[in-house]
This record gives structure tokens, C-alpha cells and sequence, in this order.
């Protein structure tokens, strides 16, 4: 009985359904063309995983002799490890960077990382971010940058304010008032009289430094 091999088309596979062979060991499987995985590693020690991952990552080679002498896929649009083709959209938030051809450093290659190797190239670079924040003695996730907070308004209203907000907004020219209970005690009357100086020394204060010119008691006196 003779069976003809047909290889898979990758020209134009953006997303090839190749199943995975269950003779291929662990690394060929992840090397070779397939759908978006989570690799696996056989690897305990960060690392060791960190190597074993490059090495995934590594652009594929042609052969001559088992001696390895060119790479395969150097091509635009091409997976330099499996030789999908892959056109990446300039806003899809899974492009992968330009690969280089020592995967860490090296010269650029012409080609790219299809979505497979792509999701596998994050991991890459979130297993080198968990190496680098463990050397320093941070824990990984306050490693991890996060966006900052553009809306004022989704922390909601503003109930307290420290002294240091007060001085700010009196420099600018607000009037800070304590919010009025009714019948107001000795105590509240002093600490209302306190603010309204504070904040009027503060408004002084920035005045001043713009170059508002004092008049002095004969001025005063010769207007009136």
C-alpha cells in the first residue's frame, strides 16, 4: 500500500489547522505550524525556561548535509520559524516586534512571528520581565507597568481636603470655606476665621511674587 504525503499549503495560511503530530517531541511541535498555544515548559528553573524558549523562537535554517547554513524563511510576511505567511495589521495589538535572528539580539530579519509563535513570543517576554524583576527582588506583578488614570472624575467627588490642597487652590485664587452646620460654636467660628487668613495669605503670597505693586499710606491717603 502506497500513501502519498502531501505537505500543507503555508502560503496564505494565517491561521494553519495542522494537526500536531504525536511522534514530534515537545520542541519540534512548538516550532512547527499550528494554532495559538501556551507552551509548556519542561523546564522548572525560570532560567533554564527562558533558554529553552530562545531556542523556540530561534529562526528556522536551511540544511545541507544536516549542516545548517542559510535561514529558510527570511522573507516578508513570512514566519521565520515555520514559514507561515502573515500579514499584521499596524493596529493589531498582538504584533510582534521585528524579530532578530538570535531572538535576544542579533540583526533584523526581513521576516516575522505568524500568530502561533507571536503569542509565544509574549510569553517570551513575559518570562524575561519575571527574571528581571526576581533579580532586583520585586515581585512580578507590581513589575508589570500599568496604564495611569486619565479620568479625575471616576475616583468620584472630592469630601476632605489636606492642608496642601488648600494652600494650592487659595494660590490660585479659590475661596475654601468650611461647609456651614447652622448654628456655628466659638470653636468652628475660630477655625472658619483661620482658614479665610490662611488663604488669603496664600493669594498674598502669589501676588507678590507676579510683581503687584504695594502702595504705600501716602498713596492711600492722596486718592482719598
Amino acid at each position: 500500500m502506497t500513501m502519498n504525503y502531501q505537505p500543507p499549503n503555508l502560503i496564505g495560511a494565517t491561521t494553519p489547522n495542522i494537526a500536531s503530530n504525536a511522534f514530534m517531541d515537545r520542541y519540534s511541535q512548538a516550532r512547527a505550524a499550528g494554532t495559538v498555544i501556551m507552551y509548556e515548559y519542561k523546564n522548572i528553573k525560570p532560567k533554564k525556561q527562558l533558554k529553552e524558549i530562545i531556542g523556540i523562537l530561534k529562526p528556522e535554517k536551511k540544511t545541507f548535509f544536516k549542516i545548517p547554513y542559510k535561514f529558510k524563511y527570511n522573507m516578508k510576511d513570512r514566519c521565520v520559524v515555520c514559514g507561515t505567511q502573515k500579514v499584521w495589521e499596524a493596529s493589531d495589538s498582538m504584533r510582534p516586534p521585528l524579530p532578530l535572528h538570535k531572538v535576544r539580539k542579533g540583526y533584523p530579519m526581513r521576516g516575522t512571528y505568524c500568530d502561533k509563535h507571536a503569542s509565544i513570543h509574549r510569553q517570551y517576554e513575559m518570562l524575561e520581565q519575571q527574571i528581571l524583576a526576581e533579580e532586583h527582588g520585586l515581585s512580578y506583578s507590581a513589575y508589570i507597568p500599568k496604564m495611569p488614570n486619565l479620568n479625575p472624575l471616576s475616583a468620584g467627588p472630592l469630601t476632605s481636603l489636606k492642608q496642601i490642597d488648600i494652600q494650592s487652590l487659595s494660590a490660585i485664587g479659590w475661596t475654601v470655606k468650611p461647609p456651614n452646620s447652622g448654628d456655628e460654636s466659638r470653636e468652628e467660628e475660630f477655625f472658619r476665621l483661620l482658614l479665610d487668613i490662611n488663604s488669603s495669605n496664600e493669594r498674598m503670597k502669589v501676588l507678590l511674587t507676579e510683581g503687584v505693586k504695594v502702595p504705600s499710606s501716602k498713596d492711600m491717603v492722596g486718592e482719598e
